[in-house]
């Protein structure tokens, strides 16, 4: 993968290139972005531009044969973790080395792909994915080792917010004094979710979601899109490649997440002055909570989506909304009045918090029954 496939992030390529030629490559650096902008690709061409020796042009003269074992991902000297779980082919102590089949095919069908979609790819949507303490045995394991071809070794950990407490303090003194020539290439989406002692090791590199008129243009060139079509989609996807795929190729969502939300919003408008409608949130609750951590995490992300267009078009900034949703009797322009000031900023901060109370393995049902009490409060919130 070379830095001219990589779309956008001009700024960030000529960071990393010139870095890399005048000899100051850190051992230890964290890409950090929103999800589809970016940042594996980028990891990866930038570990092929140091282990081939592509300093002063990309896949030139003798680095024809290293840069042929990019194609496959499959170059000796650079390496991978990323989160997984139990399977029921891997029953116990699963690490990254038991996916590299599925990672390869992963990384040439879906670069700009999120962690639901690996997940997804493995079968363990159900579950989290994380980096546990026997993925970072095997990090220092292999980088304990020479390297193969006798230059550098590029350890890429993406997601490495998904480490687990026991895994980043292992890492820690092998980020802190890594073996000669040896470079830490940590990803995440999320950077307040890294440990600070981790943070600390690492230099940042802030990613920015791609600009439409970079989307558009991609679209045309690799999916044939028509140039019109392509424009609303830039728009529509906020900066994100991969949403962009999905929405230029039509792929349906495994779950209704439009339908489970607003369901969800009319129990909670029927429960002001109505007891029995509280047995639907709570039948609602349980309904979603059967239904696996990450698939619940993205389904309120999802509900993040809708509050915020529901408010842009209160606020009659319609050149920015692009929601659209196929349930019944169900008009945005009607719900968008009861999002307002007064209540966005309360409804963002508790379903972030259910987020981040469903991703340390709290109780969904409980945790979701609280958030729906809670949105019949604040729904009908008057500005």
């Amino acid at each position: 993968m070379l830095f001219k496939d990589i779309l956008g992030q001009e700024h960030i390529k000529n960071h990393l290139t010139k870095s890399a030629e005048a000899g100051r490559i850190p051992h230890a650096q964290l890409f950090a972005g929103p999800e589809g902008c970016g940042i594996l690709p980028m990891a990866i061409a930038y570990a092929q531009y140091i282990l081939c020796g592509n300093v002063g042009g990309e896949n030139q003269g003798t680095n024809n044969v290293c840069n042929l074992k990019f194609e496959h991902f499959s170059h000796p000297d650079m390496h991978f973790a990323f989160p997984v779980a139990t399977t029921d082919s891997i029953k116990s102590h699963p690490v990254s080395d038991n996916f590299l089949t599925e990672w390869r095919q992963f990384l040439t069908e879906t670069p700009y792909g999120n962690l639901f979609d690996w997940l997804k790819k493995i079968g363990i949507q159900n579950k989290q994915g994380l980096i546990n303490v026997d993925e970072a045995s095997e990090i220092n394991k292999k980088l304990a080792l020479k390297s193969y071809e006798g230059g550098y070794k590029v350890m890429i950990i993406w997601m490495a917010d998904k480490m687990n407490t026991s895994s980043a303090n292992k890492l820690l003194k092998l980020l802190e004094e890594p073996p000669a020539k040896t470079v830490f290439i940590l990803i995440t989406e999320n950077v307040n979710d890294i440990l600070q002692t981790i943070l600390s090791r690492c230099q940042l590199i802030d990613f920015m979601g791609l600009s439409e008129t970079v989307i558009a243009d991609a679209l045309v060139s690799s999916e044939n899109c028509d140039l019109a079509q392509a424009k609303k989609i830039a728009l529509q996807c906020e900066g994100n490649y991969n949403k962009a795929l999905h929405i230029f190729k039509k792929e349906e969502d495994e779950f209704p997440f439009d339908e489970w939300f607003i369901e969800w919003v009319r129990s909670a408008f029927r429960a002001k002055g109505n007891a029995a409608a509280i047995l639907d949130l709570i039948a609602w609750s349980e309904k979603i909570s059967k239904t696996g951590r990450e698939t619940q995490k993205q389904f309120l992300h999802y509900c993040i989506q809708f509050f915020r267009q529901a408010l842009l078009l209160n606020y009659n900034a319609n050149n920015l909304v692009f929601l659209e949703t196929n349930v019944p009797k169900f008009e945005l322009k009607n719900f968008a009045p009861f999002v307002n000031g007064s209540n966005i900023n309360e409804i963002y901060k508790e379903l972030e918090d259910a987020i981040y109370h469903i991703e340390r393995n709290g109780s969904s049902r409980i945790i979701l029954t609280d958030l729906s009490i809670k949105l019949t409060r604040l729904i009908h919130k008057k500005e």
